[in-house]
């Protein structure tokens, strides 16, 4: 089947997890979620045939959703956290299975002939499967750094009709030899973070509160170069005794605490600070919350760890330091990024249009691959 152009029609099976509906809830924080949807939605509308499956209460505007009618074991980040310290239902492998359970489906309709290709957020979930069907092309997205313990599992599980995507160069550092069909960077609605030229005198940091994000660090940065903080995220309960440690003590008319703010009320503050600060503290793969800071005009000052070199244009759209000193001096230099600058950087590398590119490359790929 061909579309206007003369291109292939793609017929694509994804999802992410058999208990979660889509969208997610606005109170949960799950980028992978966020992820796949916009490359659904991105795919069905340039034409290509997709099935986003999920548990029942799951809807989207134009990919077609299939639930099997298969009830969500969580619908809010409240019953998101319940069920994964619920031991009864983890040591049972209760979400696996649900996962478990959709995935099967997706490789049944596969073998028909329904789908051209396979795609999980979790790649955990297919691996039991995609060596049952070795004429079922299966991409993975990888959203986690590679673990030892999972590029062992992907070792132990690989075969030939199975291929992965990084979401940063970086990313491939400690499994460099796995398939990889491409990596393609995160991307976000820019006409949703709108740009502004406005900031004010605050530095802000985004996300959850955890030791790896460098919070702590953040906040001390804030206390020695004198400025007014704000720090936006939720603190969960695993991460309870470090927010009442490091964070808490300090908190003050200057270093202001807002939990979790959902995401459209979270642009204001994107678009009004003086600079977004991520002292971060692992190889992270992707740090969405820096794009969509500079998509609304608000330079990066960012240790070097992770993906931060692939995402910062050092020096254009933010400043790329090796030191909590390095980002002392970054801030006294701030003033010199343009942020219309910023904008644009995301504009050309990390748009919704962007990263569907990609993926619709890398999936024309995979079966390109297969067919030889």
């Amino acid at each position: 089947m061909d579309g206007q152009k003369g291109e292939r029609i793609m017929k694509v099976a994804m999802m992410v997890r058999g208990y979660l509906p889509v969208p997610r809830s606005a109170d949960m924080i799950y980028a992978p979620i966020d992820l796949a949807v916009a490359i659904a939605e991105g795919l069905a509308k340039r034409g290509h045939e997709v099935d986003f499956f999920a548990p029942l209460g799951s809807q989207l505007p134009t990919a077609h959703v299939q639930t099997l009618n298969l009830r969500p074991l969580a619908r809010n980040q409240q019953e998101f956290a319940e069920l994964l310290n619920d031991i009864k239902r983890t040591d049972h492998y209760i979400p696996s299975l649900w996962d478990n359970f959709l995935a099967a489906a997706m490789f049944a309709e596969a073998k028909k002939g329904t789908y051209d290709l396979l795609h999980f957020h979790h790649p955990e979930v297919a691996l039991p499967l995609v060596g049952l069907y070795p004429d079922t092309p299966v991409v993975a997205t990888l959203h986690d750094p590679i673990y030892p313990w999972y590029k062992e599992l992907f070792e132990l599980h690989q075969t030939d009709n199975q291929h992965y995507i990084s979401i940063s160069d970086n990313q491939r550092r400690d499994a460099p030899d796995l398939p990889y069909l491409d990596t393609v960077y995160n991307g976000i609605d820019t006409d949703f973070f709108e740009f502004s030229n406005e900031p004010e005198d605050y530095l802000l940091t985004v996300g959850r509160i955890l030791s790896e994000k460098g919070v702590k660090e953040a906040v001390q940065l804030a206390i020695e170069t004198n400025h007014r903080l704000l720090i936006i995220g939720p603190v969960y309960q695993d991460s309870q005794g470090y927010f009442d440690q490091y964070i808490k003590p300090y908190l003050s008319d200057r270093i202001l605490f807002l939990g979790h703010i959902e995401r459209k009320d979270l642009i204001r503050y994107y678009q009004h600070a003086k600079a977004y600060i991520a002292p971060l503290q692992w190889e992270e793969p992707f740090g969405l919350t820096m794009i969509e800071a500079m998509a609304c005009g608000t330079p990066v000052i960012a240790l070097r760890r992770g993906s931060v070199s692939e995402i910062v244009a050092d020096g254009k759209s933010g400043f790329v330091v090796n030191s909590m000193k390095d980002m002392a001096d970054a801030l006294k230099r701030v003033g010199t990024i343009d942020r219309k600058a910023c904008r644009e950087h995301v504009m050309k590398h990390f748009s919704l249009d962007k990263m569907v590119d990609g993926y619709e490359a890398a999936f024309k790929k995979a079966i390109r691959l297969h067919a030889k």
